[in-house]
């Protein structure tokens, strides 16, 4: 379980196919307390440590992950967003993020409202349900809240905090990102579902 705060912004070092996707990621701050069998969230996915050095740590996705994300298209020298799962003390100061990436969505524009950076990311219509104005969303792995809800897109805003902590100021139209929907309403339209 995340909290959607980023904690470091890491570098894929390597990327490669051996039966499943392995990935080694460069980084410093997250690497502290790290032990094999960690989860990390990279990009909003959780993975789990296979092994680490003094900078950097190694991760395999599966193909069920792969097949849902943006790994597969990546290479080395890609920016990702960390962050470790969270502890029993820490403070919930975003939403509860799963690290379980719910579909993607493609950046379609940029815009600046006063200090805020804006995006408007696609959505597909039916993942219409899982989002609400002023409702949470995990981008990259990253806390958001929807600003504006389209038919075929939602509005997020970054802070300056934001734009600073995490890597989303590098998106541009085009770019593919990770979304994971709130767990809460998930869980409220499946119970729907089966009423």
């Amino acid at each position: 379980m995340f909290t959607g705060l980023i904690e470091e912004i890491g570098t894929i070092k390597q990327i490669k196919q051996q039966g499943a996707l392995k990935m080694t990621i460069g980084c410093s701050r997250i690497l502290d307390d790290m032990k094999i069998g960690d989860s990390i969230a990279v990009d909003g996915t959780c993975l789990t440590v296979t092994s680490f050095t003094a900078d950097s740590f190694d991760v395999d996705i599966i193909i069920g992950t792969s097949d849902r994300t943006k790994f597969r298209s990546l290479s080395a020298g890609y920016q990702v967003n960390l962050e470790r799962a969270l502890l029993p003390t820490t403070r919930m100061g975003g939403h509860f993020v799963s690290g379980h990436v719910d579909n993607t969505g493609k950046v379609l524009r940029r815009l600046t409202k006063g200090n805020a950076v804006v995006y408007h990311i696609s959505l597909e219509r039916s993942d219409l349900k899982y989002v609400i104005p002023k409702g949470s969303i995990a981008v990259d792995g990253t806390s958001l809240t929807i600003f504006d809800l389209n038919a075929n897109y939602f509005e997020i805003q970054l802070i300056p905090e934001t734009q600073e902590k995490t890597k989303l100021l590098s998106l541009k139209p085009g770019d593919t990102v990770h979304l994971e929907f709130d767990m809460l309403g998930k869980y409220i339209v499946r119970q729907e579902a089966l009423s």
